[in-house]
Formats: structure tokens, sequence, C-alpha cells
């Protein structure tokens, strides 16, 4: 009797297996289907996607996949930017119950897809985060989309989605909604907008008067509405009001009693005044409706005007005002005249982006435009400012970029993104703001300067233990920062030793992470000697093997005290060929021997930085691998030290 519980056990956990299965199967073919169709059926040609019959989403690591490893759940969907030409069907995924209830973001922003079906992306009930931005989506939304109660991020824009506005107010969660560059039409709803950390309806056919919970919303989240009025617009809404509370049509006239008098064309009296009034109404009508048009005309012609005013401002965005200091590559300084007055402050000044830091709430354009300002350095992409203002309290450290070739939209993006991504020694960026060619992004001042500064321009060298807890801080965070963001392809791109700062605790922090796209490019001193754009052809995680190469070559700065260029030598290439000759001493800082370092400690950091400096991408070592190599002679060298300490004590003792 005793073996039929235990039978019935073992048949329930059959089946509970078998359901399992079935369920992952499920999953495996709808990811399929869904791919299938934003490709045009093309997913099995696109290189280095591994989604396939034979592999698991989960175990497997799909490209464009997050799960929940802990119940192997898919968490996230990320086809950004993947070039995919098809269609987006949610009921594919939506349909699916475990993926119903388990996916919280599904971002497919930046392709050329259009939708259908998408009344069901309701059934994805537990979504936080949708981006359908960058695509060919027309028609109007489903009013369903409102049922997503835990929507966070909706990004709509940049499509030709034309209709209302989605019915925000249901959608408690919602604290970004990006809606521009759309053919949206009728007005903004009220509602309560203080939640909402960024809003954007620009570029659309919006009307009528923005509700007074937006007027702390920048300008650029309603330009282009030719119809919208109200702060932070210029135009008011008097004569929108004035429409508004126009007479409506007078009551019918009082019946005409026998004893009335008529006039000579047998009218009564009450029914000439009543024509009378009629026609007063039609002039007072016809006023209105020639001076609303006189208005829009003179309007649309200052715009205009403003627009060609804009255009013919030089492209250089600072003026001669006042005195900077210029730092040198050399630690010299030189005097030179700059001025942060830009020239299109006039129209968009309000479109600076706050991310984060509280002490930053309420800085404005017109806050740093105002603000003394000193060049702490140039370099070919751009200039570095410091920034005073006085209003937060606080000095700043401004970047400025020219000739970016990336559009607003995706350097918003991708500000927004790295945002997201938090690492204690990744500097995080406290705004940015972006038009046309000019970009700025904002981060907060480091009194201590840079590690080029404390290598080459120090009078006291920094010691072996300071070298090595720099250089195994920095390989873990650039380390996180390529997990977190591999799927982004957004490496640094520029890493050298005066982008790493040291803040108020002498801590190592990298600045200006994802800065630069470095694809195709070339840089001075070898750092980024590689052509990274056909390598991420075949492997997209090449692209961040120009990171494992720049770190190469500040573990090179700390181990020798030399520059990356020196009377044009490039350092990588010499310290290879000084250890090919077996000179390895030679390339070592005198004030390390001086100080007695182990010199086989020294060689194993020279030996990763090698590897990391090798010419085939292939040969590089991840900054993972990097980071474990480092930390582990890092500690090695901690217990030595211990160990010495203890040994000194003890002597000292037996005195």
């Amino acid at each position: 009797m005793k073996q039929i519980p235990i039978l019935a056990s073992v048949v329930s956990l059959f089946l509970l297996l078998h359901l399992a299965k079935s369920e992952e199967k499920l999953v495996r073919d709808s990811l399929l289907e869904f791919l299938s169709k934003l490709s045009n059926n093309k997913s099995i040609s696109i290189p280095g996607f591994g989604w396939n019959t034979s592999s698991d989403p989960c175990s497997d690591r799909w490209r464009g996949i997050t799960c929940d490893l802990q119940h192997f759940h898919v968490k996230n969907i990320d086809l950004g930017s993947f070039d995919l030409q098809g269609l987006f069907d949610p009921k594919t995924l939506c349909n699916v119950q475990s993926l119903s209830q388990s996916l919280l973001i599904i971002n497919v922003s930046k392709n050329s897809i259009h939708g259908e079906n998408l009344d069901y992306i309701k059934n994805c009930s537990e979504l936080t985060h949708l981006d359908i931005s960058g695509n060919q989506f027309s028609g109007q939304l489903p009013n369903s989309i409102s049922e997503l109660r835990n929507l966070q991020t909706l990004d709509v824009s940049g499509n030709k989605i034309s209709g209302s506005l989605p019915d925000l107010s249901q959608m408690h969660g919602l604290t970004v909604f990006l809606a521009q560059e759309n053919d949206f039409s009728g007005a903004i709803p009220e509602l309560d907008f203080s939640r909402f950390k960024e809003f954007n309806v620009s570029h659309n056919f919006l009307s009528g008067r923005i509700p007074g919970g937006l007027h702390g919303f920048p300008l650029s989240s309603f330009l282009d509405n030719l119809e919208l009025c109200g702060p932070p617009l210029p135009n008011q809404c008097s004569l929108v009001a004035a429409e508004d509370s126009a007479p409506e049509a007078p009551p019918s006239p009082p019946p005409v009693s026998p004893s009335a008098k008529h006039g000579k064309s047998g009218l009564t009296n009450n029914q000439i005044l009543m024509y009378i009034g009629y026609v007063l109404i039609g002039f007072v009508a016809l006023f209105l409706i020639l001076l609303c048009l006189r208005k829009r005309g003179k309007k649309r012609r200052e715009a205009v005007d403003a627009d060609n005013k804009v255009a013919a401002f030089d492209d250089s965005m600072m003026k001669p005002s006042f005195s900077t200091v210029e730092l040198k590559a050399g630690g010299g300084v030189s005097k030179s005249e700059y001025s942060t007055a830009s020239a299109e402050s006039g129209q968009v000044s309000t479109s600076l982006i706050v991310l984060s830091s509280p002490e930053a709430n309420g800085l404005r354009f017109e806050d740093l435009l105002k603000a003394p300002a000193e060049l702490l350095g140039r370099g070919s992409h751009g200039s570095v400012y410091k920034v005073a203002c006085e209003a937060q309290g606080m000095n700043l450290a401004v970047k400025r970029i020219k000739d970016w070739p990336i559009s607003s939209g995706e350097f918003r993006q991708r500000m927004r993104r790295l945002s997201q991504v938090k690492h204690p020694n990744v500097m995080p960026a406290i705004a940015h703001y972006s038009s046309g060619q000019e970009k700025l992004i904002v981060y907060e001042f480091q009194q201590n300067g840079s590690l080029f500064r404390q290598i080459h321009g120090n009078e006291s060298p920094l010691d072996w233990s300071s070298r090595l807890t720099v250089a195994a801080t920095i390989a873990d965070a650039i380390a996180y920062m390529h997990e977190e963001l591999q799927y982004d392809r957004i490496p640094h791109g520029n890493l050298k030793s005066s982008n790493i700062l040291l803040n108020s605790n002498m801590e190592a922090c990298i600045s200006e992470y994802g800065l630069m796209l470095v694809e195709g490019e070339e840089q001075k001193g070898g750092i980024v000697a590689n052509r990274a754009l056909e390598a991420a052809q075949e492997d997209y995680k090449s692209i961040f093997k120009v990171d494992t190469y720049a770190f190469g070559v500040v573990l090179l700065e700390l181990l020798t005290g030399r520059m990356v260029l020196t009377e044009g030598l490039d350092l990588a290439s010499w310290v290879v060929a000084v250890v090919r000759e077996e000179w390895t001493v030679e390339v070592f800082d005198k004030s390390l021997i001086r100080e007695g370092v182990s010199e086989e400690r020294m060689v194993n950091v020279l030996q990763i930085a090698i590897k990391c400096v090798a010419k085939s991408l292939q040969a590089r070592p991840s900054m993972r691998q990097v980071a474990l190599a480092v930390s582990a002679i890092r500690e090695d060298d901690e217990r030595s030290l211990d160990v010495s300490e203890l040994s000194i004590t003890r002597s000292f003792v037996a005195l």
C-alpha cells in the first residue's frame, strides 16, 4: 500500500517536469517567432544572435535577452539598434503566460519596424519599460496600453503615430513619457504631472492650453506644436480663451403680441433689434478671426526669422570675454580668452536636462552661460571647462563635444542609458545639453585633479600600493560597465589617465564614459589603433577590446612613469621593444625601484599590460579577466605588506 503514494509522487514529478519542458519550449518558440517577424524571417542570418531551436534563451544567453537567473525567466528583451526591418507583434510574446508575467522591459528602438496587434501589449501586465522609438509605427496607439499600470517608461518618439495621446491618468507608475516627432493631435490631458521626470510631446500637431502641471518642463518638450499655447511656450492663450468665451447664439425671440407695432417692412421692433444684434455679432466674430490669422502669421514669420538668425551665427559656441587658464600636457599654463556665451541660448536655453545630484536641482543652461568659466584642457574632440555656479554653491566640469556624428535624440537616449548604470568609481553626468552639433555634459568638478597629473606632474610620485589600488579600481569599474552595457555596445571609447580623476577621498573615478564613438576612429598614442568596425561585424564584443588596449596603456604609465607620447615615441611600442630585448627592468619607474618594490610583482603587472596592448583584438583579454588578475596581484601585495609589518612589530617588541 505504501507504494501507491510513492508511485503517485513519481507520476506527479514526471508531469511537472513535462509541463516545465513544454513551457520552456513554448517560451523559446514564441521568442523565435517574435524575432523572425521583426527581421522579416532573416534572424538566422544575423551574426552573433545565438537564437535557435537547439539552445535556451537564459542558460545560453541569447543576445538581447536578460533573464532572472534565480528562476530562469526571461526578464528583458533589448533589441534596440539592430537594423531590424520587419513587424513588431506583441501577440507572440504577451499571449504566453510565463512570458507575460515575467517580462519587465521591451526595447526595439532605432530600427525600421512597424507594428500590428498592439492591443495585445496589455497582456504583458508586468512591463515597466516599453521603448519602440525611432521606428515606422503608424496609426493610433490602442487605448488598452493605459492598462499597463506598472509601466514606468513609455517611449514612442520618432514614429508616425497619430490620434490623441494615450490615457496617462491610469498609468500611476509612469515617470517618463516621450512622444516627440509623431503625428499626435488634440489636447494634452489634465492629470498629476508631479511624478514625471521626463515629458516630451514636441514636433506633433497638438493644440490647446498646456496644463499647469507641465509649466516646469523645458520649452523643448513642447516645440513645433503650432496650436499649443501657454507657459513655457511664448505664445499666450488669450485668443483661444476669447474664442472659448465667444457669445453663444442668442435665444429665440419672444412671441409677438397681436398689439405689437409693425415697421414699414412688416417687422416688429423686437425683430429689428434682433437682426441688428446678429449683424453686430457677425462683425465681432469676423474681426476676431482676422486678428487671429494676422497674429498667427506674424508668429510664423518671427519663428522663421529667429531660425535664420540662429543659423547665421558662427558655429563656435564661445565668445571672447574674460581670462581663463589652460592646462598644457606638460603641466605648464597659458592664458586664453573664453566665455560661455551661446548664440543658441535665446531659443533652446531651457533644454538642459538634469539627470542626478540633488544639489544641481534647478540648474539651468543660463546658469552655465553666466557663471565664470576656466578652460581646463582642449582635445581633438572638444574642451573641458571648470564652471563656478554660485546659485547651486558648487563647481562643475563641463565637457563640450563638437562634431560628434550622433543625432540629438540618440545622444539623449545614450545619456539616459548611461545614467541607469551606476558604479561608485564611474562619475555620473549631472546634466546634459544638445543642440545641432553642440553637445555639453556636466559633471561635478573633482578638486584633486587627474591621474595624469599625479603621475607626470606631481613632485612626490605615487607609491606602489597607490598605483596598484588605482589599477585594480579602474579595471573593476570598466569590467562592470562592459558587462552592464554589452548589448548597448557602449564602451568608454576614450580611456586615458587624464580621464581618470581623483575624488575628495583620493579614490580613482572614471569620467567621460561612453562619450565617443570609437568605431573606425584613430587616436594619438595608439589608444584606438585597431579596426573596431570590422571586428564588430564578426564579434560585437570586440568593440570593448578598445578599452582593454587603453587600460593597458594606463598600466604602462603607472609602471614606467612615462607619458603616452614622448618626442613622438609611442609608449606601448617602446615597452614591447624593450621587453623583447630582455631589458625588462629598464622600463620601470626609477622611484618604484628606489622604493624597493618586488620586481616579480612589477613584472606580473607588466605582463598584463603587454597582453592588453596586443595588436590582435582576439589576443587581448576581456576587462573582467584583467580585473581579476590585477586584484590577485594587489591582494598578494597586501598580504606580503601585512607580513612585513608584523615582522617589524615583533622585532621592535623583542628590543
